[in-house]
């Protein structure tokens, strides 16, 4: 370690002895050259005014250099800000020679000192720059760097190029910006020409021989990214986005740590803000239990709540290894701050949920755990039946039992008009979770929502597998169209509600437009680096239970009314108690033959005990 630091300080005692004496230079051969540019005319100097004059210019520049800190800044990066400390430093040291020659000599030789500034700022500023110049020129322009184009010429796009042209070891070279704004169009931005509108890009790419694009935009909304996307996937060239801007101010990344387009960059709305103040009021200091907290959206629940500092985090699973994931990450972000309790627990086991609630006695409970794969549960709706309405219903009623405050159940968009099994168990626990809400003192919410992009059993991560195999993707019909949103959207949906809950609500995200399948299979093929001719897209037909259409509430159901941005509240009607709970434990009496088809046909029973199933679901 000490002889690290000496090698250090050597190399920063050459660098400020290399400054200084080139300043020394500077500034005797200024003077010296003003005087005999002066004194053919004008012979005013003696030997003892030059010799004063120069001792005076000497240390006053030093001091004014050391002051404005000259030996201390990286003149490879050097900018307007730097040029200004030299000028200041300059313009003083003259200054303070000034007056001492007055002192001196009862005169200033004004026009001697003006030359010898103007060379000063000349020689010291030409000397510095020269550095800058040399990297940007002859460093960053090499040639086995990608050819890139910016798309942006704001503040984004510009910083993106300076950190480009500074870096010697950045990858990519900015050769042009494009951006939609008329004033910029000619322009350069640190040398860099804005070429064209962003309807330009495939123009461009081909005329320019471009490698790369960067997306440099950091306020772009998603609609934005995707109108930049489509002229972007024209072409061959590769496509990147920048981070985050406050992710490159708080120093999480560089501003040259460009990532991938994603899918969730295309779903051309913007994501859900929370109320930060109302979650902290009903998590920060409590204990929360999640089920199904090593899912793909009960482990983003846990990540998210961890931000809030509940006093402990129960994490509830079936799968051994996926709580053990989760229950490390959290400890390793965490390291201490929360205590997090991983359990493995089915919850289907009545006596397990009553025996875990009153252990920890939660105060939130966000119950994650269900069977959601729509084909899969029309193989099997008794597993469906006893996951996602038992299940529901044993961890509701240990909630109660044991006095938790909210119970935020995950639903699906699929409960809405259900015509698969999954759907219908979905719809049913909905049910559940209302009643439990009239008969305890828990406040019972669910949460609704479409497709999450990304989870287990989205389409996502099957297409991915298939363009890795090199395709065809398999897209069931071509009309097809689903609501999507993010794992971390999908969560922050989840925790505000918690905040909003007041019982027995449906919430419900507005969720925008719908996504055709087809869509979204083309962008994660263009976004793979493949044409769609290269995959390929085939259409397998409508699998059972699908719908070609989702909703997220019925015509009976919708609430005009926000209650937080983004957010609505269900008018999904209920039933007398008697007549759900009777239905219920009716369920596990039916073979499984009889079971799927009662619960197919929930949507349109006509008679006998399935019009009680339609009365209780369609309710």
């Amino acid at each position: 370690m000490n002889k690290q630091r000496g090698e250090l300080l050597l190399t920063y005692q050459k660098r400020l002895s290399l400054l200084v004496g080139l300043d020394s230079v500077i500034v005797l051969f200024s003077i010296y050259i003003g005087y005999f540019i002066l004194h053919p005319y004008m012979n005013i100097y003696s030997a003892s005014t030059l010799f004063i004059s120069s001792v005076s210019l000497l240390a006053s520049h030093h001091l004014f250099a050391a002051i404005y800190k000259l030996y201390q800044k990286a003149w490879e990066y050097a900018s307007v800000r730097e040029l200004m400390a030299i000028a200041r430093a300059v313009t003083f040291s003259i200054a303070a020679t000034a007056i001492i020659q007055l002192v001196a000599f009862q005169d200033i030789y004004m026009r001697v000192l003006l030359i010898t500034w103007m060379l000063h700022i000349l020689l010291i500023g030409g000397s510095r720059f020269s550095w800058r110049l040399y990297r940007d020129h002859f460093i960053a322009g090499n040639n086995d760097k990608k050819r890139t184009l910016i798309v942006g010429a704001g503040s984004g796009g510009s910083m993106v190029v300076r950190q480009l042209l500074t870096y010697a070891d950045a990858d990519f070279f900015p050769v042009a910006f494009v951006d939609d704004e008329p004033r910029k169009q000619r322009l350069q931005i640190h040398g860099v020409t804005v070429a064209g509108t962003i309807a330009d890009i495939p123009d461009i790419v081909e005329k320019e021989h471009i490698d790369n694009i960067i997306i440099a935009i950091p306020s772009l909304e998603k609609k934005g990214i995707q109108h930049i996307y489509e002229q972007c996937a024209k072409t061959d060239a590769k496509t990147q986005i920048m981070p985050l801007i406050e992710d490159v101010m708080t120093g999480r990344v560089s501003v040259s740590q460009f990532r991938e387009v994603q899918v969730e960059d295309l779903l051309g709305r913007k994501p859900v803000d929370l109320d930060l103040e109302s979650i902290s009021e009903y998590v920060t200091g409590r204990t929360v239990l999640v089920t199904g907290a090593g899912g793909s959206i009960g482990s983003e629940i846990c990540r998210q709540i961890g931000m809030f500092q509940p006093d402990k985090i129960v994490l509830v699973g079936h799968g051994e290894n996926s709580i053990y994931q989760i229950d490390m990450e959290l400890r390793n972000r965490y390291k201490g701050m929360i205590d997090i309790i991983p359990i493995i627990g089915d919850i289907q086991d009545r006596e397990r949920m009553f025996s875990l609630m009153a252990e920890h006695r939660p105060e939130v409970v966000y119950h994650a755990a269900a069977h959601k794969h729509v084909p899969l549960m029309e193989y099997n709706p008794k597993e469906a039946v006893k996951n996602n309405v038992f299940g529901t219903k044993n961890v509701g009623e240990a909630a109660a039992v044991a006095g938790v405050k909210k119970f935020v159940l995950i639903s699906s968009d699929k409960a809405v008009n259900p015509t698969n099994v999954m759907g219908a168990t979905k719809r049913v626990a909905e049910m559940v979770i209302q009643q439990l809400d009239k008969e305890s003192n828990t406040s019972f919410v669910a949460v609704r929502f479409g497709n999450v992009l990304g989870s287990r059993g989205s389409v996502i991560p099957l297409f991915k597998k298939q363009i890795q195999a090199g395709g065809p993707v398999t897209v069931t019909h071509p009309d097809m169209t689903r609501y999507f949103m993010t794992i971390p959207e999908a969560s922050r949906l989840v925790i505000q509600a918690g905040a909003l809950a007041r019982g027995g609500e449906i919430f419900v995200l507005d969720m925008g437009e719908p996504v055709k399948i087809v869509d979204l299979a083309k962008n994660l093929i263009t976004l793979s680096g493949y044409t769609i001719e290269e995959i390929g897209i085939q259409f397998s037909g409508i699998r059972p239970g699908e719908k070609m259409y989702e909703e997220l509430l019925n015509e009976n159901e919708v609430h005009s009314k926000q209650v937080f941005p983004k957010i609505h509240i269900g008018k999904a009607g209920q039933v007398e108690g008697d007549v759900l709970w009777e239905f219920i434990n009716s369920l596990p009496a039916k073979n499984a033959k009889l079971l799927k088809e009662q619960l197919v046909e929930i949507a349109n029973t006509k008679s006998g005990l399935q019009r009680v199933m339609r009365e209780v679901v369609r309710s």
